[in-house]
């Protein structure tokens, strides 16, 4: 709360540190309420599809809608409405990628991406309707062309914002879409972002613990930065 200067409190339920966060899973997101203050909240990760039927089908589509590029965020239908009207910050302390075949590492292999402190992924969030009444509110990291090292190690990135730009971005008044875009336009995305190698443990949804992110040595071939 003091990072992202949250001065409404907070009274959600308090997650429990997780090293291995899956799909449909509670994660924090910041973003302005209905008068207009910062606020901390909690949402599952993976937006449900508006035109979701039941409890079943909205799983479902959490599990596709985890991510949406920057390319066409604001022409999907399952993103465009978010993304004009209900953007947020999605908090961490760094993320996992996986090499692909076509860097220098070996294929699958992970990566933890950090920064010197906590980073705010560019995110939508949206409140799903279910039949029996209830509501259900869910969250999707936005993501661009990875750049610089990251793109040795993976061709996507989720799209960072900086500080300068949380309150355009969390501004529900703000809804053109050229201008929202706009503020994705980074003329640095990895700016002070790290990585190195990890343990394939990770892979395994069942694992968990700070041990995940421990960095490990690689072959001379392969070593990192």
């Amino acid at each position: 709360m003091d990072a992202f200067e949250i001065t409404t409190g907070y009274v959600g339920p308090v997650l429990p540190a997780d090293w291995n966060i899956t799909p449909t899973r509670e994660i924090y997101i910041v973003r302005d309420n209905r008068e207009a203050q910062r606020e901390l909240t909690t949402v599952s990760w993976g937006l449900i599809a508006p035109w979701s039927e039941d409890a079943q089908s909205a799983l479902r589509s959490q599990s596709q809608a985890i991510n949406a590029r920057t390319e066409t965020v604001h022409e999907k239908p399952t993103f465009r409405n978010a993304f004009t009207s209900r953007r947020c910050l999605i908090p961490a302390s760094g993320y996992y990628e996986w090499a692909t075949e076509m860097g220098p590492y070996a294929p699958k292999q992970p990566f933890f991406i950090h920064g010197d402190g906590l980073i705010a992924f560019a995110g939508i969030w949206d409140r799903w309707r279910s039949p029996d009444g209830s509501y259900q509110e869910s969250a999707a990291i936005i993501t661009r062309p990875a750049v610089e090292f990251l793109a040795t190690v993976h061709h996507r990135m989720p799209t960072f914002l900086p500080h300068d730009r949380w309150d355009a971005w969390l501004d529900p008044a703000l809804n053109k879409v050229d201008e929202i875009r706009g503020l994705m336009d980074l003329a640095e995305p990895a700016l002070g972002l790290s990585a190195y190698p990890v343990s394939s443990r990770v892979n395994s949804t069942a694992n968990n613990g700070s041990q995940l992110i421990a960095p490990i040595e690689l072959g001379e071939p392969e070593t990192l930065f």
